[in-house]
């Protein structure tokens, strides 16, 4: 089964490691064995970090943009709401699932917009999109493909305005750098072969340090300190 998925991940991390900005969004391809992606779309998007959940919309828009270049079967979205599709979410679905009032106000604001675009790739493609969240491998491997990309669009932005910045990486995983490529593998346990990954096209990361820490308030969470070279 060819699946396609999107995620946000990584922040703009402020002196106190609180989240700024979501950096980066990514919609992936994958198939057999679900190891890495095999086609991608990335963006730079620095959202604010305070209003994530209007990013799922985005998101959707990315798959919607990827399967307008590739075919697939079905589509994850980072929403983890027992792999419902799209379309059959409504007011009334929310009031008996396990998720607290405020998440549910912010579900009916974007549901509108959601089901829309839901309703598009189900005529024009024949697919359903799920609303499957964390229990997605695809959605892990989208997670951790804009990881990867937002460490370029970090690069490009300490460069850009001469300074240093943080950045929070995904939960549990590590970066790997070899030569024009970025790599983020994941920590989590059964998947040490899963990673995204990066084209360094612009050869930022000859432009700037990197140095890796643990993040001191949230365990299972890296930073990288990026700063353009003297």
């Amino acid at each position: 089964m060819k699946i396609i998925a999107a995620d946000s991940s990584a922040a703009i991390l402020t002196e106190s490691f609180e989240p700024l900005s979501i950096v980066a969004v990514a919609s992936v391809l994958v198939f057999p064995p679900y190891r890495e992606p095999k086609l991608c779309l990335a963006e730079a998007i620095f959202a604010d970090a305070k209003c994530g959940h209007q990013l799922i919309i985005h998101e959707a828009e990315l798959c919607k943009e990827l399967l307008g270049k590739v075919k697939a079967d079905i589509v994850h979205l980072d929403m983890s709401l027992g792999a419902i599709p799209l379309e059959q979410l409504s007011p009334i679905e929310f009031s008996s699932m396990k998720i607290s009032s405020r998440a549910k106000q912010h579900l009916l604001k974007i549901l509108p917009k959601l089901r829309k675009i839901s309703n598009e790739i189900s005529q024009k493609y024949g697919i359903e999109v799920l609303a499957i969240g964390k229990e997605s491998i695809p959605v892990r491997i989208a997670e951790l493909t804009a990881g990867a990309n937002a460490i370029l669009y970090t690069c490009e932005k300490a460069v850009k305005e001469n300074a240093t910045l943080m950045l929070g990486l995904p939960s549990k995983c590590q970066p790997r750098f070899a030569e024009k490529w970025v790599y983020l593998y994941s920590l989590m346990a059964s998947e040490h072969d899963i990673r995204g990954y990066a084209d360094d096209t612009k050869d930022i990361l000859k432009k700037v340090n990197i140095s890796e820490m643990l993040n001191p308030v949230a365990r299972g969470f890296r930073i990288l300190s990026i700063a353009p070279k003297v």
